[in-house]
């Protein structure tokens, strides 16, 4: 797997991630709503420790800087 998510990327994904969670475990959102936003946590923060993306893959995306030889 060729890394696809920048950096800038990763940190807004984990932000994201830790938000779903507290808000869901906080019981501020609960319900269908609040499990969608915990697997969408969870996806964000392996996608973020990973480095990879495979909806970005599919598309044809990559944030990553590209480094110049």
């Amino acid at each position: 797997m060729k890394k696809n998510v920048g950096n800038a990327d990763r940190i807004i994904r984990l932000i994201l991630a830790v938000v779903f969670g507290v808000l869901y475990f906080a019981g501020t959102i609960s319900g269908t709503v609040g499990l969608v936003l915990v697997v969408l946590g969870t996806i964000f923060a392996l996608t973020s420790l990973v480095g990879f993306c495979p909806i970005y893959a599919i598309v044809g995306l990559n944030t990553c800087p590209t480094k110049k030889a």
